[in-house]
Parts: C-alpha cells; structure tokens; sequence
C-alpha cells in the first residue's frame, strides 16, 4: 500500500508529497492521519511548507495549511511555492498591489533604516526592509515593516487609535500608538517568534502573534 501522504523534512522546514490520484477530501483525511501520527516526532516548530506531487488551488493549500497546523503543534511561517511561473505572476500582482496602496493609502520604503536615521509619514507606512536600533519611524497610519523592528516605532500620531504595528520580527526598543506607550518594547527584547502585531484592544496596548497569511492583513494599511 503506498502512502498518500509523505513528508520530508530540512533545516529550513519540510516539503510534504501528497497522492495525486486521490480525491481532494480522500487527501485531506490523509494529511489529518499522517501529522496526528507523527506529531510528537516533529514537536513545537516554526517551519516552511513545500507542497509537491499535484496541483492545488489557493484554497486547497489555505485547507491543507490548516489541517497540518490544527494536528499538530507546528506552525507554517510561509507556503514556498516551487512552480516558478506562478511564482513571478504572484509577484508582479503583489507589486501591483504594493504600489495602488502606495498611491492611495500610505508610502512605501525600500530599504534599512540605521540608528539615527528619522522616517516620517502623513499616512500609513511599510518598510520594506529594517529598523535598527537607534531608528524613529512615526507615522499618522499603520506602520508595517517587511523585517526586523529593533528600533522606535510611533503609530497613530495624530491621535488614531486604530493604529498598529507590524514587524516581521518584533524586537523594539520604543512602540508607542496614539498616546499609549508599550511598555514591554523599552526592554528591546524579541515579543515572539515569527510575525507580531502591536495594538490596542480595550484601552490597552499589547502584542499578539500573526498566524494567518501575512500579506491578507495589509488590507488595513
């Protein structure tokens, strides 16, 4: 009897072979079997997935990403995507994207700030890139940084306090939205694995991990 659901792992992550003959429901039994089996081998680990063996819609991988992550204790940092043509149209798309957002919400930086170096803008903000220590960004929008936070970021000047800021990884040395200081950022030490949103729920700033597909959360930017 063959397995129709094999995985292989690596330092970076794991890829996972899945039957291309069985049904789309058939399959997803199979994953739900296969990682409840063998989820004390793999642990509590932070990974990315390859998908290999068939075709899959977005949707498919969003279910199967699920299955994994619900039967077991890993979680899925990103979806490595091997089909190199699909590849490039999803990044011409999201570049699309990045500059209609760029046009009608915020601005964009590409690059990395280093100490001393003063980023302001009148909206929201994505910093493609890094924020070193002894860095300000402040902004009246969101701050969204594509990399490592590690220095100030001031959210909401303006008084907006629906405001947020989001690091890949999520170190700071000063978080402040609106009027609110995160009093947990002056210790400059990591908030968590993978990616972070700094916020404020009931009058309170705090911090929670994002686990779902990063990009879908730029819709509040």
């Amino acid at each position: 009897m063959r397995n129709a659901v094999v995985i292989k792992g690596n330092k970076a992550g794991m890829s996972v072979y899945l039957d291309p003959e069985l049904s789309f429901h058939e399959l997803l039994q199979a994953v739900e079997k296969k990682f409840k089996e063998t989820a004390r081998f793999w642990g509590a680990a932070q990974m990315t997935l390859t998908l290999e063996g068939r075709s899959l819609t977005a949707d498919e991988e969003f279910q199967i990403v699920n299955t994994i992550t619900e039967n077991s204790s890993i979680e899925i940092l990103c979806l490595i995507d091997s089909d190199a043509n699909r590849i490039e149209r999803c990044e011409k798309a999201l570049n699309e994207k990045l500059m209609e957002l760029s046009s009608n919400t915020g601005q964009f930086y590409k690059g990395t700030l280093r100490a001393g170096d003063v980023l302001e803008s009148e909206a929201s903000i994505v910093i493609i890139g890094d924020v070193d220590k002894g860095a300000r960004v402040a902004a009246k929008g969101n701050i969204i940084v594509l990399g490592s936070l590690k220095g100030a970021a001031l959210a909401g000047i303006s008084g907006n306090i629906n405001a947020v800021v989001v690091a890949f990884e999520m170190a700071p040395n000063q978080v402040k939205i609106s009027d609110l200081n995160f009093q947990k950022a002056e210790r400059g030490k990591l908030l968590g694995r993978g990616p972070m949103m700094i916020l404020v729920e009931n009058g309170r700033i705090c911090s929670e991990p994002i686990k779902k597909n990063f990009f879908s959360s730029l819709n509040f930017i």
